[in-house]
C-alpha cells in the first residue's frame, strides 16, 4: 500500500481532518470564547511558563501540569509524521521546522488577537517538540512500510 497514490491521499485527507480539529481545540474549545482587542494576553520569556508547570507538578494535580505540558507536545505529533508522508520537502528537518514555526508563530498571534487564548512562546517551544517526535516517528515508520524517500 504504501507508495500508491491512494496512501498519500489517505495521509492529506488525514492531516486536512486533524488541521480543522485542532484549529477548532485552539479557538473554540475548552470553552473558549473569541473575544477580540486588548487587553493581550502573552508570554515572550521561554521557558517562564513551562518552568512553572514543572514546579507545579508537586502541588497540583497532573491534569493541570500534564494536559498542558504534554498536551501541547502530543497534539503536534501527527504533523511530525504527516507532513514529510504527503510533501518530499518537509523530509528536511530545516525545511520542516520553518514551515511548523513560521505556522506555529501565525497561529498563537492570531489566537491572541481574537482573544481565544495566550500567545506563548513555550507553546511554541512545546508544540515543535512535538513536531520533532512525530518526525522521529515517520523515521522509523518510513523504514517499516517502505514509504519513498
Amino acid at each position: 500500500m504504501p507508495g500508491t497514490r491512494l496512501f498519500y491521499n489517505m495521509a492529506f485527507v488525514l492531516l486536512l481532518l486533524y488541521t480543522g480539529l485542532l484549529l477548532y481545540w485552539m479557538f473554540f474549545g475548552f470553552g473558549r470564547t473569541l473575544q477580540p482587542g486588548p487587553p493581550y494576553s502573552y508570554n515572550i520569556v521561554p521557558f517562564d511558563t513551562i518552568s512553572q508547570y514543572l514546579r507545579a507538578m508537586q502541588s497540583s494535580p497532573f491534569r493541570v501540569w500534564g494536559v498542558n505540558l504534554l498536551g501541547n507536545i502530543g497534539v503536534f505529533i501527527p504533523f511530525g509524521i504527516l507532513l514529510p508522508i504527503i510533501w518530499v520537502s518537509m523530509r528536511r528537518v530545516g525545511r520542516l521546522l520553518l514551515v511548523v514555526v513560521a505556522a506555529l508563530v501565525i497561529l498563537e498571534v492570531t489566537q491572541m488577537l481574537l482573544g481565544a487564548g495566550t500567545m506563548d512562546v513555550d507553546d511554541i517551544i512545546l508544540n515543535v517538540l512535538g513536531v520533532l517526535c512525530g518526525r522521529v516517528a515517520y523515521v522509523f515508520l518510513r523504514k517499516k512500510l517502505r514509504i519513498e524517500s
